[in-house]
């Protein structure tokens, strides 16, 4: 018989579970200033899911190991899949999981006892939800470093809310921290597949040009990789296409995801918006075990064939502070994704020195 005992609380671990405040969709969340820790989180995980209620069921201890011994100061979660809250026909609260039958009811209760225990018991979680089991995003920040005001959308002085729940947006004492989980590029020029995903690279390019003040971190999954270094099988993945069909614009041939269109898209915003991949950052070589986030399925052509589609891209001003960037799972077989098809993704930053503190304080002050 398996005995489980009550981990030593961490530093600036709280005593009790805090879910998100109750709003009504579309509101943002302010924090007093009371509340707010003097310092800024330092340490970040992402990780699309694929489903949290199928991660808690069977995921549950082994990812809860890895957050106990990494410790981040904020989880950013995609792809939770997890419906809003609101019967059927009636508005939706897209911050509220689903409640109101006996199924999501039971659902609800398994996931919030997960998120009430440790290690994430210590975390205040805000949600941005889609009406079905689809998409979605969630954010963990710890109670110690509560951000000043959380929204969820790109238009971010908006009472607004993103469809399917893509984006929560963090906005903490000395940078912001943008969680989206973007879709995916599909395989036509559709208004699901390629319309969709220019109009959202379009609307990112806004944001990230429009957001001054503070430094950003935006994280998360980015359904894209940058270049060829980024995908295990280059020639496989430009190749690829569905059901025979090939695309009238060249750019757009090919995976999801490694499309030239894409690839040139992300390029440019990351550019202009004077920001940097922080993981290829650091590492500047290819790695064929540990330097991709998403594997397909382990079964079929798509065995061994990886992508770096999850990341940390962060302003220029905090270059000189990365101090890690990590992929944390590797290998084929998928050590480390915890059940998902992407593993987590991690960044460590040090902690401000007097003179970015300074230059920090003076763009707030612009």
């Amino acid at each position: 018989m398996k005995r489980f005992f009550k981990p030593i609380e961490k530093e600036c671990s709280a005593k009790k579970p805090a879910l998100s405040p109750s709003k009504k969709d579309g509101e943002t969340t302010e924090t007093s200033s009371e509340e707010n820790s003097k310092k800024d989180p330092l340490k970040f995980v992402t990780w699309n899911a694929n489903s949290l209620l199928l991660r808690v069921k069977n995921n549950w201890p082994e990812f809860s190991n890895f957050i106990t011994t990494f410790d981040p100061d904020v989880i950013a979660l995609q792809e939770v899949r997890m419906p809003a809250a609101g019967s059927k026909d009636a508005p939706k609260n897209h911050q509220e999981l689903k409640d109101d039958t006996k199924a999501s009811r039971e659902e609800k209760l398994i996931l919030m006892r997960a998120l009430s225990s440790p290690p994430f018991k210590n975390y205040q979680i805000w949600w941005s939800l889609a009406d079905s089991k689809y998409a979605g995003t969630a954010l963990l920040v710890k109670k110690c470093f509560q951000p000043k005001k959380v929204s969820f959308s790109l238009e971010k002085t908006a009472l607004k809310y993103e469809p399917d729940g893509r984006v929560i947006l963090a906005e903490f004492e000395t940078f912001y921290l943008l969680n989206t989980y973007a879709p995916n590029n599909g395989w036509k020029e559709e208004e699901n597949s390629f319309q969709r995903r220019r109009k959202w690279d379009k609307r990112i390019q806004e944001f990230v040009l429009q957001c001054s003040g503070k430094p950003l971190i935006w994280c998360g999954d980015l359904n894209v990789s940058h270049e060829e270094i980024d995908v295990s099988h280059p020639e496989f993945f430009a190749a690829a296409k569905i059901n025979g069909y090939v695309p009238p614009n060249k750019e757009d041939w090919g995976q999801p995801g490694f499309t030239i269109a894409e690839r040139k898209r992300f390029g440019a915003i990351l550019k202009e918006g004077r920001l940097i991949d922080a993981y290829r950052f650091l590492h500047k070589e290819k790695d064929m075990d540990c330097g991709f986030s998403w594997s397909g399925n382990p079964i079929g052509k798509y065995r061994g064939k990886r992508m770096r589609i999850d990341y940390f891209i962060v302003s220029e001003e905090l270059q000189g502070r990365i101090i890690a960037c990590e992929m944390q799972g590797h290998g084929i077989e998928l050590e480390g994704f915890y059940g998902s098809d992407h593993c987590p993704v991690s960044l460590e930053l040090s902690e401000a020195s007097s003179d970015s503190e300074k230059k920090e304080k003076k763009n707030l002050d612009v």
